[in-house]
């Protein structure tokens, strides 16, 4: 008779791990799929205009780029 062995009882682990894994890769596509952090942006946006304030980028440079952290390319 199968399945009544020292092991049966333990049968049900593999469909819980394998949800465990199918959950937690979901969750890693989400985190992700995220748009950076408004800390991250600000940051850099301070970054930015030190960079422009101390004269390392002309106008046309910082715009391009204050566009490019707004839209998140």
């Amino acid at each position: 008779m199968m399945g009544y062995g020292p092991m049966a009882g333990l049968m049900w682990i593999w469909p819980v791990l394998a949800l465990a894994g199918l959950a937690a890769l979901g969750y890693l596509t989400y985190r992700l799929a995220q748009p950076p952090s408004t800390a991250a942006a600000s940051a850099a946006r301070t970054i930015l205009d030190e960079r422009y304030a101390r004269g390392e980028i002309d106008d046309e440079e910082y715009q391009r780029r204050r566009s490019a952290l707004r839209t998140g390319a």
